[in-house]
């Protein structure tokens, strides 16, 4: 199997169980959705097979320090980050990367299900309770 063809295929067994996904043609590359946004995708940069995902500014500046990942083209300043295939052969790794991609993309009720999936627990009930005191305590406009 071709190097190509074998990360797509780990690609998609790490992106389409995930809620709401689809994978489209995009640029002339594989890229996988949840809804209509772009969580990660697999394309050729410089004839290097790469990975590439959204994480949170910080972690983005401390991912692209190590060797195998590098700010991605065009939207690097928004935390995007390619993974050299080549050089990070870690998929556990590439597939935490890519889920935090899908946390920090999907939509609140689509991830709200995933969690739920994945036992993941929903803010403690204080929390929500507090948010809400919060918006009704404040001061009325003055008119």
């Amino acid at each position: 199997m071709k190097p190509f063809d074998a990360a797509l295929a780990k690609m998609r067994r790490i992106c389409l169980c995930l809620p709401d996904t689809k994978e489209t043609p995009t640029w002339g590359q594989p890229h996988f959705r949840v809804g209509e946004k772009i969580f990660s995708g697999l394309g050729e940069e410089k004839g290097i097979l790469t990975v590439g995902f959204k994480l949170e500014m910080d972690h983005a500046d401390a991912m692209v320090r190590r060797p195998g990942f590098s700010r991605a083209p065009y939207v690097g300043h928004k935390g995007w980050v390619s993974a050299d295939v080549g050089r990070v052969k870690d998929w556990d790794e590439l597939a935490a990367l890519i889920h935090e991609s899908y946390r920090l993309v999907a939509p609140k009720k689509t991830l709200a299900t995933w969690q739920g999936v994945a036992g993941a627990k929903a803010p403690a009930p204080s929390a929500r309770k507090a948010r809400k005191t919060t918006r009704r305590t404040r001061s009325p406009k003055k008119k």
